[in-house]
């Protein structure tokens, strides 16, 4: 049953590839208003060796992506679920994008790690006010691998959705992430600021 509700929410982390994209594939499913972000210099995706990362620009297209590591090694990317991940990302949208170039204004920014969530508050506290609505600023701790990127999808609908379903989200929000804090057993971090 799809949860209809007002709240305007994008999960970040740093490459917009792999845990807010399945985040936003989640919760679009679930009927969400949601949107991805990352907030790296560059989009970042394991190449071959680990000291040879493949490194793209934020605005090339998940699918020029796709077809670049499809040339480099098919079966290699094939296997460590890279261009499987790929191809889930162009069916959500068309191309990484990057956090502190979005005008885009939330009512819940939840990051993936604490380095995420340090730049999405630089990010939010080096902009000029504008109307001051609160924006509350989450972070989940999950691992950058597919399978934590699943977890971690389920823990971030399952919070949006306590979240939606509050009555006074502000007054509320304290009480249902030290809830979800010892239920999940992860650490939360949270913070309010205003745009």
């Amino acid at each position: 049953m799809p949860v209809c509700c007002p709240l305007r929410v994008a999960v970040i982390c740093s490459s917009n590839m792999n845990r807010s994209m399945e985040a936003h594939a989640f919760l679009s499913k679930k009927g969400f208003l949601v949107k991805s972000f990352g907030t790296g210099d560059k989009v970042k995706l394991p190449g071959t060796a680990p000291d040879k990362p493949n490194c793209y620009e934020f605005g090339v297209t998940y699918e020029e992506i796709y077809q670049d590591l499809l040339l480099k090694d098919k079966s290699f990317y094939t296997q460590n679920g890279l261009l499987h991940m790929l191809d889930r990302n162009r069916r959500i949208k068309p191309r990484p994008e990057r956090f502190q170039t979005s005008k885009d204004k939330f009512d819940i920014l939840v990051t993936c790690e604490e380095r995420v969530y340090d730049q999405v508050i630089e990010a939010l506290e080096s902009r000029t006010p504008t109307d001051n609505s609160a924006v509350h600023v989450i972070n989940i701790d999950i691992q950058d691998n597919h399978e934590e990127a699943t977890i971690g999808a389920f823990l971030v609908c399952e919070l949006i959705t306590m979240m939606a379903q509050s009555e006074d989200l502000d007054n509320d929000i304290d009480e249902m992430l030290h809830e979800f804090e010892s239920k999940c057993q992860r650490p939360i971090l949270h913070c309010v600021l205003f745009y």
